[in-house]
C-alpha cells in the first residue's frame, strides 16, 4: 500500500486515514483476537505484559501500560531504562541507540520479569537492532510475544539487525496497523509526505485487544484488573489497592 493520494487538508487526511481504518478492521480482527487470548492467559495466570517500543512507537507502549481503563499489571520498557533504573549517565544514548541490539540486554536485565509474563514489542518498521534483538530475546527467554509493527513498511525495507530478521518473523502473533510505507498518507507536490497513521491505528489495535481480552477475564468469572482515571475522586484509592497484588513487579514512572 503507497500513500493514499488525497487533497493536502484535513478532508484528504479524514478520507485517508479511513481507508487505513477500514483495512484494520477488515483484516486484523483475528489477530487481534489471539492477541487477547495471551494477554487474557497472561493475566489470568497472575502474570504481568511489557510493552516496549523506540521513537514513536512508545506512544504504543503508553497505550498499553499504566493508562485509565488499561490493566494494571502491566510495564512501560524504554531505551531510557538504563538511564532511569541502570547506571548510564543522563545524555550518553546516542541518537542511534535504537540501532544497537545491545541495549535490548541491558533493558530486559532492569526490568522485573517472571517467568510467565508476557511481551508487546511496538515497530512500524520492525527492523531496528534493539527491536529485532529483544523480540528475539524475549523468546528464547520463553514468553509469549505480540507485534504491532507496518507489514507493507517492514517488508519492504531491510533489517538493520545482524540476522537479518525482522519483528513480524520472530512473534507468535502479528498485528499489522495497515500504515503505508513511511507511515504517512498525504503527498506534498513538492515532495515528501504528510500525517502519519500508525500511531492511531496501533491504538485503535491496541483497544481492541484490551476490549477482548477483558471479555476473555470476565467469562473466566475475573474482573479485570484495570486502572481508573486519577482524576476521578476514587481513582487513586482504587488503583493503590490494585498495583499492591503486584507490588515489585510493575514500576510506574513519575509524571
Amino acid at each position: 500500500m503507497g500513500c493514499v493520494r488525497m487533497a493536502v487538508n484535513q478532508d484528504g487526511f479524514l478520507a485517508a486515514a479511513h481507508e487505513v481504518i477500514d483495512r484494520l478492521v477488515r483484516t486484523q480482527r483475528e489477530p487481534i483476537a489471539a492477541a487477547a487470548g495471551l494477554v487474557a492467559q497472561c493475566v489470568l495466570g497472575g502474570g504481568v505484559v511489557h510493552a516496549f517500543g523506540t521513537g514513536h512507537s512508545q506512544g504504543l507502549v503508553m497505550e498499553i501500560a499504566g493508562r485509565a481503563g488499561g490493566l494494571i499489571p502491566t510495564n512501560k520498557l524504554s531505551l531510557r531504562d538504563v538511564v532511569t533504573y541502570g547506571d548510564t549517565p543522563a545524555g550518553a544514548l546516542d541518537k542511534y541507540v535504537e540501532r544497537d541490539p545491545a541495549i535490548a540486554h541491558r533493558i530486559y536485565e532492569l526490568a522485573p520479569v517472571q517467568d510467565g509474563d508476557l511481551f508487546v514489542i511496538a515497530s512500524n518498521s520492525g527492523g531496528n537492532g534493539s527491536t529485532v534483538e529483544m523480540a528475539s530475546l524475549v523468546k528464547r527467554r520463553g514468553h509469549g510475544l505480540i507485534a504491532f509493527t507496518s507489514l507493507d513498511h517492514a517488508t519492504a525495507v531491510a533489517s538493520r539487525h545482524p540476522s537479518g530478521k525482522h519483528l513480524h518473523d520472530l512473534a507468535d502473533v502479528v498485528i499489522d496497523n495497515c500504515g503505508p510505507m513511511g507511515d504517512t498518507l498525504l503527498p506534498l507536490p513538492t515532495g515528501g509526505a504528510v500525517c502519519a497513521i500508525s500511531s492511531i491505528t496501533a491504538a485503535m489495535a491496541a483497544q481492541m485487544m484490551l476490549a477482548d481480552a477483558a471479555a476473555l477475564i470476565l467469562a473466566a468469572g475475573q474482573t479485570p484488573p484495570v486502572y481508573l482515571s486519577a482524576n476521578v475522586p476514587e481513582g487513586d484509592a482504587h488503583n493503590r489497592e490494585l498495583e499492591q497484588r503486584y507490588e515489585g513487579r510493575i514500576r510506574r514512572d513519575p509524571s
